[in-house]
């Protein structure tokens, strides 16, 4: 089989312009194999040349290699010009200041540094006000540093927790948009604008050197506004309150508060939190061969919060990834090396960033656990999180002379657990969905989560999901825990006990396209369950349809007469049918809501695969 003409031509033409030796390289190899009849090698060109990698709400992210579906230099420079022309655009229309201005950050993927320097010199030569970050950072530093430099955007480029050979441009917007991520149609425009610039050859896009790299004031900065946020939130001491949240978890009655913690956030969080005769809380800590050591030690002595000890093995920055088959903590065995420096130092926690350190994963002893620890869900910590900032709310508006304010959010896919939260402290909720695009542009938020790690503790600081930050309010927490006398369990006991139990799963459909996947889910829309596990549904959210969400989203969500929930809905990037199942009990005692909660999860789940097979049955 030979190459057609036309992708022939193509892949002639990115050779002649690409210039990055390595991606040029492998195109002319490539078309040389496929030229001869190589079937595999005229697969792997079809598949690099066919489309071009679509710019969306998340920007790009995907494997390293030649050709325009692809991530490489040609196509990061085309995306800069995009961008910078997008911006410009709304400078001239006063939505920005005149002339633009983007900060710049990387981390520590394969060829970060290269991108996010041609990414400057592009944006440079089109005419912006640049600044370049100096070295491989966390992406939630570039999310600070959009509002602290008062930048009209920023770039971030990473894969996050993506697979080794993958990398990604994420963009945030500043301005009105107040560092957020971009939503549409931001980024349909934005794709508009590089669509545009793809037709003119690579050359003509005019480059400069005139960028400023700064040194460590941002990061610096970033550190301080963090240490100072933790710091505020430590009001009280937990050795005087049953929960370290200031209330009683069975009655919901304040129990107190006490003199010993300065609102100034003057006090360190070891001054605040223990009796000086507590053992210091011992904890291992991985970076997940990623960029978010160096800044969470850093962040860690300014709230003055114990030393961790690091895995030696994944504590420098590492593009290969060398111990992890999938840099993600959430998967199976990402912890394993983790666990074992724990189990050496008999850790009461363990902290893991992702490689970008916009997530977080907390892992608790656990001896009934293989490997002695158990991984706090996404959900789990989500809730508490959330009650610690209900908390400090209360106690600012306790001061204030006021009523509590503010929003607990997280989207549809997470836990409704901080509805219960809200309620209990008199203060809003909200669901969207998923992505912190959404959640960060809550009206009123003081937190947000996502099911999927990421939490938004403080966002006066960061609006975007931030690992570091949230590990700090995780560290101290667990802190107050251990100087009380307890444990992160306990709380999370206390938590059922105050706000009812929840609990919560997912059931995964993996079939063999992403169009079969679409077809399910349009077979379930034309075939509405009327019960799941013996409990009936009693409302039915279609968010396709107008005004349903922030934007149509293909997402079923039933709710059930005894407190359940179904959330259906295709993965938007693999051949994927995700049902979301969250379940509730808030009656007897906690092994007695324990127990209902567990028995609904397993009766729902077998209904969802009930009902699920009735498609192949019809079909």
């Amino acid at each position: 089989m030979s190459v057609e003409a036309e992708l022939g031509t193509r892949v002639r033409n990115w050779i002649a312009e690409d210039p990055d030796t390595e991606t040029c390289d492998e195109a002319a190899t490539l078309l040389a194999a496929a030229e001869t009849g190589d079937l595999a090698a005229l697969t792997r060109l079809r598949g690099a040349f066919a489309d071009r990698l679509a710019f969306g709400t998340a920007g790009l992210r995907a494997e390293l290699g030649c050709g325009p579906s692809r991530m490489n230099r040609v196509v990061v420079a085309q995306t800069s010009a995009g961008f910078a022309a997008y911006l410009l655009a709304r400078a001239t229309k006063g939505d920005t200041t005149q002339p633009p201005s983007v900060v710049i950050g990387y981390d520590g993927r394969i060829n970060s540094d290269v991108f996010a320097r041609d990414t400057a010199e592009i944006m440079a030569g089109a005419g912006l006000t640049v600044t370049l970050l100096p070295e491989p950072l966390p992406t939630p530093v570039t999310a600070f540093a959009v509002r602290h430099l008062k930048a009209s955007a920023g770039v971030m480029i990473t894969a996050s927790h993506n697979p080794p050979r993958d990398n990604g441009y994420k963009v945030y917007l500043g301005d009105a948009d107040a560092g957020s991520q971009i939503i549409s149609p931001a980024d349909h425009e934005i794709a508009e604008h590089i669509a545009r610039v793809a037709t003119q050859p690579l050359q003509a896009l005019p480059r400069s050197r005139d960028y400023t790299t700064v040194g460590d004031e941002v990061r610096d900065a970033y550190v301080e506004a963090v240490g100072a946020a933790v710091l505020a939130g430590l009001q009280q001491s937990p050795a005087a309150t049953s929960t370290g949240a200031g209330t009683s978890p069975s009655t919901g009655t304040s129990t107190g508060t006490s003199t010993t913690a300065s609102t100034s956030g003057s006090h360190t969080a070891a001054e605040v939190a223990a009796p000086t005769t507590s053992a210091p809380l011992r904890i291992a800590y991985t970076a997940m061969h990623g960029v978010g050591a160096d800044t969470a030690r850093r962040v860690y002595e300014r709230v003055g919060l114990p030393t961790v000890v690091p895995v030696p093995e994944q504590n420098e920055p590492d593009g290969t990834f060398a111990t992890v088959a999938f840099p993600n903590p959430e998967e199976p065995g990402a912890l394993d090396l983790a666990f074992r420096t724990a189990r050496g130092i008999e850790a009461d926690l363990i902290v893991a960033h992702d490689p970008d350190a916009d997530r977080l994963a907390i892992a608790l002893p656990d001896p009934d656990a293989e490997g002695g620890y158990r991984r706090l869900t996404g959900n789990e910590l989500g809730l508490l999180l959330g009650w610690r900032a209900a908390e400090r709310e209360r106690v600012r508006a306790a001061a204030a002379g006021e009523a509590p304010r503010g929003t607990l959010a997280n989207t549809i896919v997470s836990s409704p657990a901080l509805s219960a939260v809200a309620r209990d402290y008199g203060i809003d909720y909200a669901e969207t969905l998923s992505g912190f695009k959404w959640v960060s542009r809550v009206p009123g938020l003081i937190f947000g989560f996502e099911e999927a790690i990421g939490y938004l503790t403080h966002p006066d600081v960061v609006r975007d999901k931030d690992g570091i930050l949230a590990s700090a309010d995780a560290i101290a927490m667990a802190q107050e825990c251990k100087a009380a006398g307890r444990s992160v369990w306990q709380l999370l006991d206390e938590a059922s006990m105050r706000f009812g139990h929840f609990a919560s799963s997912q059931v995964v459909v993996r079939l063999d396209s992403v169009a079969a996947v679409i077809e399910l889910a349009e077979w379930v829309r034309s075939n509405p369950p009327s019960t799941f596990g013996g409990s009936t549904v009693t409302s039915v959210r279609d968010l396709s349809l107008p005004g349903a969400a922030e934007v149509p989203a293909n997402v079923l969500s039933y709710d059930l007469a005894d407190g359940s929930r179904v959330m259906i809905r295709p993965s938007g990037t693999e051949p994927k049918l995700k049902i979301y199942i969250d379940t509730f009990s808030d009656r007897g005692s906690l092994g007695e809501r324990r127990a209902a909660a567990a028995t609904a999860l397993r009766d729902v789940e077998a209904a969802v695969h009930h009902y699920l097979a009735g498609a192949t049955r019809q079909s």
